[in-house]
Parts: C-alpha cells; structure tokens; sequence
C-alpha cells in the first residue's frame, strides 16, 4: 500500500473529488481525517470508509475550525503526514461586472484565504516532526481561464501559484508542497461554473474544448494525488500538475 501509516486530512471531502481522494487514500493504507461543512455528509463518507477514517464538522474559512481539524488528525493518528487543500467554491458564470462583493469575498475566502489558515495551523505540526505533503487542488481555471468565471479565475491562479511559492519556502522543512490542477468535472460545481443548464446540449459544448472529450472525475484527481502524496513522489515539490483531458494544451 502506497500510503501505508500514514495520517491524512483533507477538506470539503463530503463530496465529488474530495470523497475520492479520501477513499483512495484509505485504500492505499492511509487513516483520513474528512473535514466538511456538510458534517453529516462527512460522517456518512467516513462510515462508509470504516475504522480508518473519522469526520469532522468545520467551516475551512474559520480559523478555529481548521485548527480543531489539524488536532483532531493529530489525535486520530499521532501526526499529520499529509493534508489536501481540497473545499471550493465558485460564483455563477456570468459576466464579471455582475458578481456581487459577498460573491467575491466568498470565493477567496474559501479558495484562497482557507489555504492561509491551514498553512497556519499544520505547517508547525509538519515541521515538528520532521516534515509532510501539502496538495492544493487548483484548477486549469488559472492556468486557461473561460470568460464569465473572471473571480472565480483569479481566485485559482492564486491557489497555483501559492503552491509554488510554499514550496520553495518550505523545502528546507522537508514540507512538500504540489497543486493539482483538474479541468471542470461532474461535481455539485458543474452547473454554476457552466452558468447554463447541465443539459446534453450545453455539456457537449463544453466537451468539446477538451481533448480527450471527457469531464474529469474524481478517481482521476485522487490518483494524481495517491501520486503526489506518496514516497515515490518524494523528490517532487512546487509542481502544478494539469488533469485535464488536455484542456491547457
């Protein structure tokens, strides 16, 4: 198993790509922590997981929340070797002068602002014990942005680029940190990022604008951080891997 012992949290994991990254990782040997607004959502995902896995209830755009989930990792499993970045949230495609500032404040609030607070709160306990993995799920958003998603854009190319950035600064701790950047997938986000009726007709167009003619899935995105997390990815830090279908091509 490619994460045999290790402790993993990872946010908004209730749903779509973040509930696929946890039951990988505890197949992979891991013991996850679920952090999710939805708690019961959370603790359904976690029974459903078994002994390995345990939820907790928590806003990512809270300090004391991120911090009670950092301790409940710790608890659960005397460490914490591994944390994804994973809760999103987008404002409605739709032209930018539209988007209200409490659409604005929300998505940075939980895309970027939420990666502030967990670096806060569990980069002292990776650097305590001799180092972990850090994987923010970004987006090809940031990477090649669509018109009507200007904020939600923004807010992703941060997530990028920060990935960056922490892990030249925290490379010398033996942190290492990676983004994963997916193409829109079939989760509770497609609509609104779409801004137009998941029909067949309006899904096609989008499909169209990627290569291999598919939306991503979550099993895709927990490979590539089954991948990213594990010791076979030991000697790579500050990389922005693109799951996309070949969208950014």
């Amino acid at each position: 198993m490619r994460l045999q012992g290790k402790i993993a949290l990872v946010t908004g994991a209730a749903s779509g790509f973040g509930t696929g990254i946890a039951r990988t990782f505890a197949r992979e040997g891991a013991k996850i922590v679920l952090m999710d607004l939805n708690g019961d959502g959370a603790k359904s995902v976690a029974a459903s997981i078994g002994n390995a896995a345990t939820a907790v209830q928590g806003d990512v755009t809270s300090a004391p929340d991120i911090a009670r989930a950092v301790q409940v990792a710790v608890d659960f499993g005397g460490r914490l070797d591994i944390v994804v970045n994973n809760a999103g949230w987008t404002h409605r495609n739709k032209p930018l002068l539209e988007v209200t500032g409490e659409e604005f404040d929300r998505v940075f609030n939980v895309n970027v602002r939420s990666i502030f607070l967990m670096t806060q709160a569990a980069v002292p306990v990776m650097k305590g014990q001799g180092g972990g993995v850090i994987l923010n799920i970004g987006s090809t958003a940031g990477i090649r942005p669509r018109p009507g998603l200007t904020w939600y854009n923004g807010s992703k190319g941060a997530v990028n680029l920060l990935s960056r950035s922490m892990a030249a600064e925290l490379a010398p701790d033996r942190i290492r940190v990676n983004c994963v950047a997916p193409v829109i997938g079939a989760t509770n986000m497609l609509e609104p990022l779409m801004g137009v009726p998941d029909t067949p007709e309006n899904r096609a167009k989008f499909l169209a604008t990627i290569p291999l003619g598919r939306l991503s899935r979550p099993e895709d995105i927990a490979n590539a951080c089954l991948y990213l997390a594990s010791d076979e990815a030991e000697f790579i830090t500050g990389v922005v891997l693109e799951v996309d279908g070949g969208r950014t091509i």
